[in-house]
Formats: structure tokens, sequence, C-alpha cells
């Protein structure tokens, strides 16, 4: 199971898009949302990898650490990026760089991603891309 989860971050690395579908089931569900702006709906996190790549070039993600239990697989992740494209938040981009931390929780299904739980510096990337932090939260 960690191999397909660093096969997914490669995919994701090298921009991929067309292969992720060898990591993640069609149906994935992405409970907190990959990027602001995805849709709440199964599989709708190859629109969310989709809508980061074209916010963030370079964007890297670096595996730190892998866990393995079960049917999960939980990943420290180092995401490393620059602002050169639309982002739902940030429509112009700002070209600064940024550097945070992330912890995903893969759940796997017949060698496939289904499921993914994320949490990562989303104060921190603020205010590296020198964005301003939202009023309320849509999400909450």
């Amino acid at each position: 199971m960690k191999t397909v989860v660093r096969d997914f971050v490669t995919a994701v690395n090298e921009r991929r898009l067309a292969d992720l579908p060898a990591h993640v089931a069609a149906g994935v569900v992405d409970h907190n949302k990959i990027i602001f702006g995805e849709p709440d709906e199964p599989g709708a996190a190859f629109e969310g990898i989709r809508m980061q790549l074209d916010a963030f070039d370079p964007f890297h993600l670096s595996v730190e650490e892998l866990i393995e239990e079960g049917d999960r697989v939980v990943a420290r992740l180092l995401m490393t990026g620059r602002h050169t494209g639309h982002h739902p938040r940030m429509p112009e981009p700002t070209m600064r760089s940024f550097v945070v931390e992330a912890i995903f929780v893969f759940t796997m299904t017949a060698g496939k991603i289904s499921e993914i739980r994320a949490v990562s510096d989303r104060l921190g990337l603020f205010l590296q891309l020198g964005w301003d932090w939202p009023e309320a939260d849509q999400r909450a």
C-alpha cells in the first residue's frame, strides 16, 4: 500500500494526471478537499489535483514519512511550490513560493486510494503567498 501512495505522489509531481486512475479509485472521497472550490462529490479529488497543479508551478510533494496500518497509509508530506496560476482563493498569481507540511491519511480499497483525509499548514501557506485570510471559511 505504501507503494501505491508513493506512485500517486510521483504521478502528481510529474503532472501525469492521466495516470492517477491507476492509483486512485474513480469514486474517491476527499473528506477535506485538496483545494478550495473542489466539488463536494465522489471522484472530485481528480479535479482538485488538476486545480492545484494549475495554480502552482512548480509544485512538489516530498514524502517525509509513511506509516501503514490496516487499510490505511498515513503520509507526512512537505509541499513546495510557486503560485503562478489561477487559484479559487487568489485568482491573480503572486509569483511567491511556499513550503508547508501536510498529513494525509489514505484509505485503500482493492489496491487503490479510496478515501483521502488531510490537514495542512494553510495559515503558513497564506502568509508565504501574501494571501488575505478569509473572513469566513465557507466549508465550516
